[in-house]
């Protein structure tokens, strides 16, 4: 894994401090990664749903739509 040194503003220390403090995450980097991956997600989504909407209308049923959806994530490692 790779190390990166980063610094924080007062008021984010103690948020991470205190995520930490509460037995949820057990590192400041486990609390750093995992807001990460929750951003990155949400970034997949967002993309998702923009490439639906300029797609427009389909006539697949409901069951190939989620069909194609998997075949995506496991295609992009998400699954």
């Amino acid at each position: 894994m790779a190390r990166q040194s980063i610094s924080f503003t007062p008021p984010n220390d103690e948020w991470l401090k205190a995520q930490v403090d509460s037995e949820e995450y057990g590192s400041k980097s486990e609390v750093v990664n995992d807001l990460i991956r929750r951003a990155r997600e949400k970034e997949f989504i967002r993309v998702k749903l923009e490439r639906a909407e300029q797609g427009g209308f389909t006539n697949s049923t409901p069951a190939e739509i989620l069909a194609k959806s998997k075949e995506e994530l496991q295609r992009n490692g998400k699954l």
